[in-house]
């Protein structure tokens, strides 16, 4: 069981413990959805790459 805050000034220390975790934590976050991001922008371009070799073989097809 939690122990209980007795006094204004424990109850603020607590959640200054809380606070300063969770900003700890939001780092973290924040960095795996930059790494995540650049994953996605590869597969992104490979994509955009793909497509764009197909449309050029349509269009050759269609226009010789």
């Amino acid at each position: 069981m939690a122990i209980q805050p007795k006094s204004t000034r424990e109850h603020i220390i607590s959640l200054y413990g809380h606070i300063k975790g969770l900003k700890k934590s939001q780092y973290h976050m924040h960095e795996g959805i930059h790494e995540l991001g650049g994953k996605i922008d590869k597969i992104y371009w490979v994509l955009l790459a793909t497509v764009g070799a197909v449309a050029f073989q349509l269009i050759d097809k269609l226009l010789f």
